[in-house]
């Protein structure tokens, strides 16, 4: 007999023999939504979209992945890595990050601690490691302006003054976030708090100062036979554009149509989607474009839940005039028109990610308060937040700690859809020419499909246009997956 159909007695049924652990409620809701075809191909999408924004400095790039000097002889003299000493601050986080993040939330990372309560510390170093890199990018402009008297411009580029800033930055915040009751051991929120800081303030240090950049001195290198390089997949950066190369066809040989670099090194590259009307590579930018794409989507959507989650959830609690006030509130910034607003700050503002990041999470808060509102109305009677109350706990950890997890469900899936309302906004103002400058861009790419010839250069329109459609399209479609998945009455419908 199989142990599946194995008589077992009373006593042992009663002790739990032979009864499957239940399923998590988060668990049963991702089981539901990877039943779904069309939500397993839009996370694909997403999967591939995240992978692009990791991975862009070593999949496209035009600094050699290795280059070799030679003697006369042909012997080699010396080795470096210009790709990698030309990495960015960014660059660097981005690659450490997600293998960070994989050992942390690993089965077998932390014993005695659930993945829930681990997910919630990563979350909060990650916004301190980005409030980090913003507040640091900031002193290094103010430090570096042409307005700053020498004295301070020299100690900004003093090998101390990075590490001076970018650590008291670092740690500064660290302290701040280290306060939020995201678990209850204050040893764990500190140890986390100081492992991101370290890792922040090395990435920031040590790429403070950029480097001067000419690529066409490696392939001067090779044809003089003074270097041998060694390059990525794709050989070509966002910012690497040559004149002669301009509107070059999808899959064209440089030598094609570049005579006099026929016999040289940069003869042999290829131009797999073609190149825009400043003769950069199409397929690079496409890359290099999912960074920003994917970051103007989180990080704003981040900050539109931190917002309307706490206006939210102050207003369902205390209710009367507390939420008359805060309803008020919302119906007013609901009645700004984000986009004409982004337009108008384009023209005042520094036009960079940092600003449209904000601009987009402080003025589409409203949905994430709404859905909170009506959550924390309902769960405010239940007994068990009366029991916190009447225990004395603090107004934080009834709201944060008791409700917020019990009420945070629709909010959720609202964040999905506000994802790809933030990546279409991104890609109207960059198609319109208000996006961040020295970005590639998505919507970037479709304006010039047009703009610049007069005529229409199909692979500019194709290729990010389709970029844009299914990365909106798939976080439509994921929202729908975990609304259906979520609602019972939905679940009933469908069956």
């Amino acid at each position: 007999m199989s142990d599946s159909n194995a008589v077992i007695s009373g006593i042992e049924a009663m002790r739990g023999v032979g009864q499957q652990r239940a399923k998590g409620f988060w668990a049963d809701v991702w089981e539901r939504v990877l039943r779904r075809r069309a939500a397993v191909l839009a996370l694909a999408w997403i999967a591939i979209v995240a992978a692009g924004a990791v991975l862009a400095p070593l999949v496209a790039n035009a600094h050699p992945l290795r280059l070799e000097r030679l003697d006369a002889a042909g012997a080699v003299t010396a080795s470096s890595s210009p790709l990698w000493e030309n990495l960015r601050a960014t660059d660097l986080l981005l690659l450490v990050g997600p293998v960070f993040a994989a050992a942390w939330l690993a089965p077998s990372g932390l014993a005695g601690m659930s993945r829930g309560p681990r997910i919630g510390l990563l979350a909060v170093a990650f916004v301190q490691v980005t409030l980090t890199v913003l507040v640091v990018s900031v002193a290094h402009d103010w430090l570096d302006a042409s307005a700053r008297g020498d004295a301070v411009r020299d100690w900004g580029r003093s090998p101390a003054g990075p590490w001076i800033v970018s650590g008291g930055v670092a740690l500064a915040l660290g302290l701040a976030t280290a306060w939020l009751p995201t678990v209850d051991s204050l040893r764990l929120r500190c140890g986390m708090a100081l492992v991101a800081a370290a890792l922040a303030t090395w990435c920031l240090a040590d790429r403070w100062q950029g480097r001067l950049v000419n690529y066409d001195r490696y392939a001067e290198l090779e044809a003089s036979g003074e270097a041998r390089a060694t390059y990525t997949l794709i050989p070509w950066s966002p910012e690497y554009a040559r004149s002669d190369m301009g509107l070059a066809d999808p899959g064209m040989r440089v030598a094609d149509r570049v005579e006099s670099e026929a016999t040289t090194p940069l003869g042999k590259r290829r131009l797999w989607l073609g190149t825009d009307a400043i003769g950069a590579d199409v397929l690079s930018q496409m890359i290099w474009a999912c960074r920003l794409s994917i970051s103007i989507g989180l990080v704003s959507t981040g900050i539109s839940l931190l917002i309307g989650v706490t206006l939210g959830a102050i207003a369902g609690y205390f209710g009367g005039r507390v939420d008359l006030l805060l309803q008020r509130m919302v119906e007013i910034f609901m009645a700004i028109p984000v986009l004409f607003l982004l337009i108008v700050a384009a023209g005042v503002l520094p036009r960079n990610t940092y600003v449209m990041m904000a601009l987009i999470g402080c003025f589409s808060w409203t949905g994430a308060a709404r859905f909170t509102r009506a959550e924390f109305l309902k769960l405010r009677r239940q007994d068990f937040v009366q029991s916190a109350q009447s225990v004395g706990l603090p107004l934080r950890m009834i709201l944060f700690r008791h409700m917020l997890p019990n009420g945070i469900t629709p909010v959720l899936v609202d964040a999905s859809f506000a994802v790809a309302a933030a990546i279409t906004v991104e890609a109207t103002l960059s198609f319109l020419g208000l996006g961040p400058d020295g970005q590639a861009s998505w919507g970037k790419l479709l304006s010039s499909a047009t703009a610049s010839t007069g005529t229409f250069v199909w692979w500019l329109a194709v290729f990010p246009g389709g970029a844009i459609f299914l990365s909106v399209l798939a976080y439509n479609v994921l929202g729908e997956s975990l609304r259906d998945a979520i609602d019972p009455k939905l679940r009933k419908a469908a069956h």
